[in-house]
């Protein structure tokens, strides 16, 4: 019997996770899922990857199937990695990055200062045009500038170019005249324009998204290009796929040119991982969270459907607006509070959890590695739910000495215990995790009670029972290889592509003919572009959403469309139900007219996937998958005499009594007092939450 693989790589800011099924050559019989953990090696992304496959053993030219997800994007955003870039914009309009919003989250501070833009004034030109808001030229465009322009950015060392001109996304000739004139005088440097990234209004965000595309381009194009060829030239028969933040996975060649799609890449790919299982398990309401090494991240799935957006921002906190990223984007809040977030006592004397992160190097304290400050992982070892010699899955023994010299310093400034200490850094760090929790539920109009908590990530599993006690979620799942889920997110991912147009459409009796020649050339453009990488169109799956306002307001509720054939009738069932999403979010209605703002259409091509085959029974009884006991700090619980399993021991049908510590080589699950947990036919553990309400 010969194998081929189906793999994964998940690129995290601490460790990076390889996942990969192995696959009977000839009837495509899924036999066994097996997964790995190698440091992640910045600058140079590409090593980790090729550490997790040599790691694996795998044979590369057994491969047919690689995902790759990576925060290289995001990294080189926050990190300010990226390359010095130029604009072009319309006349008149050079300084919209400066002016950006009127909103100040830090709103009593007199002296708040706007976040600087990528590109500073100096780089920032004009050229005479101009376009109306429903795409007729209004003055036409004066090319003679561009040349002179090029020679400035050449001499000030400009390696990437950003066009973006005012009502392109309703008409985006003069831009493309502009990209072509660039490419003529100056072939060689990077040159995205807005409407390659999106045909949605909003001149800022608009301009803000195609200023970072470009500054991150050149890093972007250099770093999948030399993951390619490496793996190629290791045996890859195929280029990879890369994970998008939308959820599903594009080409190289795709990602390259609109690399600000990558932005939340690793991210996305555990939400839709946890989609694929509430599927797979009959579960349609999820609350997906996940705790990494330096972030905490989550997202509400409502009914099956992961929600997408295009009003994403990076770097918005409580002292700054941030940068919007007008892309399709998994709508997930992120906290910088994970595994190595760094505890802290501010002047007033205050304990603080994160967001600063100690990372992979030197990481926690435990790893012994010269880290001299306490991290929530410390924290969860002073607490004894970590075992310090099975930690990392016994890959190293915990350096328990560095971990209390690292809280002693704090303990003594709060006058505690290094223990009372280790459970304060547990509740701040779970703190913040609600909060963030609430963000995606309760903020939004949805119950908590009506959902399941399926949480991953290394961390995940540690905090997540205390999290859904404190906002009455009634169960928890700890999916099989939690540590790695986000890559087996990317195994489960279909190709997709998300185009938005901006088109003001009033919505009445007569508005069906319009909206549907708007989504019909949307999803012919679609199909163009597919068709020009050698995919077939007819396997295209088209997706309608529409954004749609009160005639008057600012913001808009999406709303999907369906139904191959618009009528008047299905017109006034689109009003009926934006209708009933805007009251869910904001609690009332109004009899206003209304009208639609932008289309969206996902574009899916369905990529075959092996079933999961259920777990063989075991005779065998949950005594067996007992590793012994140990006492265990459970904060407001108490201290307990905790049984602790083993992962690889557990089988269908096993029930847990907490309190309870379930060790896995890449996670810790804790089981408080009172709580019970069940393994289902896949290997996921099901815990029910005691106190939380069962409906």
């Amino acid at each position: 019997m010969t194998f081929v693989y189906r793999v994964a790589t998940d690129v995290g800011g601490t460790f990076t996770d390889l996942i990969y099924y192995k696959l009977d050559r000839t009837t495509g019989r899924l036999e066994a899922m097996q997964c790995t953990k190698t440091d992640t090696t910045p600058p140079n992304f590409e090593k980790g990857v090729m550490d997790a496959l040599e790691k694996s053993g795998l044979t590369m030219s057994d491969i047919t199937f690689f995902a790759h997800g990576s925060t290289v994007v995001i990294n080189a955003l926050t990190e300010r990695k990226g390359v010095k870039t130029g604009l072009i914009t319309t006349q008149g309009f050079r300084d919209v990055l400066e002016i950006a919003r009127g909103n100040r989250p830090d709103f009593f501070n007199l002296l708040y200062k706007k976040p600087p833009p990528f590109v500073p004034r100096y780089l920032r030109r004009e050229v005479k045009e101009r376009m109306t808001y429903d795409g007729h030229v209004h003055s036409a465009i004066d090319l003679t500038t561009i040349k002179p322009i090029l020679d400035d950015f050449q001499k000030d060392g400009v390696e990437a170019i950003a066009i973006c001109l005012l009502h392109s996304y309703a008409n985006p000739s003069h831009e493309i005249a502009i990209y072509d004139e660039v490419k003529k005088y100056w072939p060689d440097v990077a040159v995205v324009a807005s409407h390659q990234i999106t045909r949605e209004w909003r001149e800022y965000e608009r301009s803000n998204t195609t200023v970072l595309s470009a500054y991150v381009q050149p890093l972007t194009e250099r770093y999948l290009d030399a993951l390619d060829q490496k793996l190629r030239q290791n045996g890859l028969q195929r280029s990879p796929f890369i994970m998008q933040s939308n959820g599903g996975i594009d080409t190289v060649g795709s990602a390259k040119s609109k690399p600000v799609s990558l932005v939340e890449s690793g991210p996305a790919s555990g939400v839709r991982a946890a989609a694929e299982l509430g599927q797979l398990l009959g579960i349609p309401n999820i609350i997906a969270f996940d705790i990494g090494g330096t972030t905490a991240k989550c997202s509400l799935i409502d009914n099956g459907e992961v929600r997408v957006t295009t009003q994403y921002m990076i770097e918005k906190n409580a002292k700054s607006a941030g940068y919007p990223i007008m892309a399709s984007v998994v709508d997930i809040v992120e906290i910088g509070n994970g595994g190595g977030s760094i505890a802290w006592v501010d002047d007033y004397g205050k304990l603080h959890v994160g967001p600063e992160s100690a990372g992979a190097v030197p990481g926690p304290a435990a790893y012994g590695r010269g880290g001299s400050k306490p991290t929530t992982t410390d924290a969860n070892l002073v607490t004894g739910r970590i075992d310090p010699n099975y930690f990392m899955g016994g890959q190293r023994k915990a350096d328990m000495d560095a971990v209390h010299n690292a809280f002693q310093p704090i303990a003594d400034h709060l006058h505690l215990s290094v223990e009372e200490t280790a459970r304060g850094v547990i509740r701040i760090a779970n703190h913040n995790m609600i909060n963030a929790l609430k963000l995606v539920s309760v903020n939004r109009g949805y119950d908590p009670r009506h959902f399941t908590m399926i949480a991953f990530g290394g961390g995940g599993a540690m905090h997540a029972t205390t999290l859904a006690r404190e906002l009455n979620i009634p169960k928890v799942i700890i999916p099989i290889n939690a540590s790695v889920f986000s890559a087996f997110g990317m195994l489960m991912s279909d190709l997709r592509r998300d185009y938005v147009m901006t088109k003001l459409t009033p919505l009445g009796p007569n508005s069906a003919a319009i909206i549907r020649q708007v989504f019909d050339d949307m999803e012919h453009h679609a199909k163009a572009e597919y068709k020009a990488e050698d995919f077939n169109p007819g396997n295209i799956v088209f997706t309608r959403h529409a954004n749609i306002r009160y005639i008057g307001q600012e913001h808009s509720v999406a709303v999907k469309v369906t139904g191959d054939q618009l009528t008047d009738q299905n017109v006034q069932s689109i009003i009926d139900s934006f209708h009933d999403n805007f009251e869910r979010e904001y609690t009332y209605r109004l009899p206003n007219d209304v009208e639609i703002v932008s289309y969206q259409i996902t574009a899916t091509i369905h990529i075959p996937k092996p079933d999961i085959p259920k777990l063989p029974r075991q005779n065998q009884s949950i005594e067996g998958a007992i590793k012994g006991w140990r006492p265990v700090d459970f904060d407001v619980d108490g201290t307990h005499q905790a049984t602790i399993y083993d992962t690889a021991r557990l089988g269908p049908d096993m029930h847990i009594q907490g309190p309870a510590i379930v060790e896995d080589p890449g996670t810790t699950i804790v089981i408080l007092p009172g709580q019970t947990a069940t393994v289902d036919d896949y290997g996921n553990l099901h815990i029910v939450v005691e106190g939380a309400h069962h409906g």
